[in-house]
């Protein structure tokens, strides 16, 4: 039988049968108010209170997947384990993942003059994209990397993501064509491979461009990272929107330790650190220069 998947949220307090409200599974307040806890002690995400249907939605495969026949069930079993892989699984259900090649492209322009215009505090670049989500930006990074200082050049990008299943996809970088709207037909040919036969609709990155980044799983709130030599630049986009205040400043600092004086710091449209300028200075359009 189809299910109903029109979802309404519930007041804090509140609890809904199923039947009531065409849902699977009963959904209160009370159960958002742990998910939210649970989900910003985790990965420092505040969750705010519009996103009900969105939680009971996501983490509804959690419950069948698991075996459990209520939202507390679940959450009292999660809280037991500590540690493992659903934990994994619960914050990969609540991450968002939205992203396209070359997406905000003046960002990838004002990349392109800074590698033109400086040289790297090391032996070669040190690049880290933060949110690789699955791929695109970090591919575009790259891209704008071989354009600008040659194929052969002395370019290291490290790219991280909190949701494991999206460093999957990421890591194979085989996407739809039609979703490659952002990219010129002059960089499809130099940085593409066209799927043939049962492949037919879809590109891979070029395996001389994909050996050119590092992917990792990496908690931007969970202590110290530990990257062995400091960046030249830091893209973390549309990152800190999903933190509150006190988080966003935490991860600044740490970002702040982890890159080299005078480095570029490129952040999402709707994000604003004039608070923090002990830490970044604004350069740009949405761009930062480490202090």
């Amino acid at each position: 039988m189809a299910r109903n998947t029109q979802e309404v949220d519930a007041p804090l307090g509140a609890s809904f049968g199923p039947l009531a409200q065409g849902r699977e599974f009963a959904w209160s307040g009370r159960d958002f108010s742990r998910v939210q806890a649970l989900i910003y002690k985790r990965a420092g995400i505040s969750l705010h209170d519009g996103k009900h249907a969105m939680v009971y939605s996501r983490l509804s495969r959690r419950l069948r997947d698991t075996g459990h026949d209520s939202f507390g069930s679940y959450l009292d079993w999660l809280e037991s384990i500590n540690d493992g892989p659903e934990w994994q699984e619960f914050v990969n259900a609540l991450t968002t993942n939205l992203t396209s090649f070359f997406r905000e492209a003046h960002h990838f322009e004002i990349l392109a003059q800074h590698l033109r215009s400086h040289k790297p505090a090391g032996n070669g670049w040190k690049v880290w994209c933060s949110a690789a989500s699955t791929g695109e930006e970090p591919y575009s990074i790259l891209m704008t990397a071989v354009e600008n200082l040659g194929a052969s050049a002395s370019f290291a990008l490290t790219a991280s993501d909190i949701d494991s299943r999206v460093l999957d996809v990421a890591s194979r970088g085989v996407y739809r064509a039609e979703n490659l709207k952002g990219v010129s037909t002059e960089r499809l040919h130099r940085f593409f491979l066209r799927g043939r036969a049962t492949n037919a609709g879809m590109v891979r990155i070029k395996p001389e461009i994909r050996r050119m980044v590092d992917f990792l799983n990496v908690n931007l709130i969970a202590g110290d990272y530990t990257f062995r030599e400091s960046f030249d630049v830091v893209f973390c986009r549309n990152v800190m929107i999903y933190f509150d205040a006190a988080t966003q400043r935490r991860v600044l600092e740490r970002i702040h330790r982890v890159m080299q004086p005078g480095g570029l710091l490129f952040v999402g449209h709707a994000e604003n650190f004039s608070d923090s300028r002990d830490l970044f200075a604004l350069k740009g359009k949405t761009v930062y220069e480490r202090q």
